[in-house]
C-alpha cells in the first residue's frame, strides 16, 4: 500500500535525482507559473523542531507496529511518501497542486494533507491538481482546521468543492474528537459543518512519533485526525486492494459510530448532536470499517 502524506514538515526527504522530472534548479522558482513545477531540494535541512509536525503525522499513519516500542500506527502494511510542501506553515497553492500531481503519479493511493489555509488565490490551480489526482483513483483526506468555527460558512483552504459548483467524489474532511471524559466528544478546538465535514477522528492527546527516533510525545489538533483516517483508507485499500478512492470513502462513512449523546459544539455552549456539525454524523471505526 503506497500512501502519500502532504503536510507541512518531513523527517526525511528522499532523493529523486535521475527521475524524468529532475532539474538542477534549487532557486529561481517562478510561483506565479504553474508550468514550472521543476523546483525542489532534497538535500534542504530540516531541524527537529521543523520536522516534528510531519514526523508525528507519519506515525500516526504508519509507525512500525511490531517493534516494541512507542505507539503502533494505524496501518500495518503501509509506505510513506514524505512530501514538504508546506514549510513553516507557509502554503502556496501552487506548491499544494503540484506535490499533489507529482504523489498521483508516483503511486500514491492516498493523499493525507494535515494543513489548511483561509485563502487561496489559485485556488483553481488545486482543484485541477484534485481533479487529476481523482482521475488516478486517490483518496484526499484534509484536516478540518482548528479554529472552532463553521467550515459551512467560513473558508478553509483546500476545500471539498471546485469553483464551478461540482464536489470532488474522492474527498473526506476530517474534524477531531475529543474525550468524552475530559474535554468532550468533540475537541473544543476542531473545525465542524453539516455539509463540509465528513467525519470526526481522535485528534486530542494522540501520542506519535517525533524526530530523533528514541521517544514519542503526544499533540493535538485535526492535523491528527486526519491522518488516523488516512491510515484507516490505507488499511482499508491494503485488504481490498480493487476497491475505488470513492468506495473506501463510502466504507468509512457509513461505518462511523454515531453517540447518541449531544455534544458540545466548538467555540460556542450549544448542546448539538454530531450529525448537526458533520455529514456523517459519527466518529471513525477501524473495526467495522474492516468488516
Amino acid at each position: 500500500m503506497l500512501l502519500d502524506e502532504i503536510q507541512k514538515d518531513v523527517d526525511k526527504i528522499s532523493n529523486t535525482k535521475g527521475s524524468k522530472n529532475y532539474r538542477g534548479e534549487i532557486v529561481n522558482d517562478n510561483e506565479n507559473d504553474i508550468n514550472d513545477r521543476f523546483y525542489g531540494n532534497n538535500n534542504l535541512y530540516v531541524s527537529k523542531d521543523g520536522a516534528m509536525h510531519g514526523t508525528h503525522v507519519a506515525g500516526i499513519i504508519g509507525a512500525d507496529r511490531n517493534n516494541g516500542k512507542g505507539m503502533d500506527g494505524v496501518a500495518d502494511n503501509v509506505k510513506l511518501m514524505s512530501l514538504r510542501a508546506v514549510p513553516d506553515g507557509d502554503e502556496h497553492d501552487k506548491d499544494i497542486a503540484v506535490a499533489i500531481r507529482y504523489a498521483a503519479d508516483n503511486g500514491a493511493r492516498v493523499i493525507n494533507m494535515s494543513f489548511g489555509k483561509s485563502f487561496s488565490p489559485e485556488k483553481k490551480w488545486v482543484d485541477d491538481a484534485v481533479k487529476y489526482a481523482e482521475s488516478k483513483g486517490v483518496l484526499m483526506v484534509h484536516a478540518a482546521g482548528n479554529d472552532a468555527k463553521n467550515v459551512d460558512t467560513t473558508f478553509n483552504f483546500p476545500s471539498a468543492y471546485y469553483l464551478d459548483g461540482t464536489r470532488p467524489v474522492n474527498w473526506i474532511t476530517v474534524g477531531a474528537s475529543g474525550d468524552e471524559k475530559a474535554k468532550g466528544l468533540v475537541a473544543p478546538f476542531s473545525n465542524y459543518g453539516k455539509k463540509e465535514v465528513d467525519v470526526f477522528a481522535p485528534g486530542m492527546q494522540i501520542y506519535s512519533t517525533v524526530p530523533g527516533g528514541n521517544t514519542y510525545q503526544n499533540q493535538q489538533g485535526t492535523s491528527m485526525a486526519s491522518p488516523v483516517v488516512a491510515g484507516l483508507a490505507a488499511f482499508i485499500m491494503s485488504y481490498y486492494p480493487d476497491l475505488t478512492a470513492s468506495q473506501v470513502k463510502e466504507i468509512i462513512m457509513k461505518t462511523v459510530s454515531k453517540p447518541i449523546k449531544k455534544v458540545k459544539q466548538p467555540g460556542t455552549d450549544n448542546d448539538v448532536l454530531l450529525s448537526d456539525i458533520s455529514v456523517s454524523g459519527g466518529i471513525v471505526n477501524g473495526y467495522e470499517a474492516i468488516n
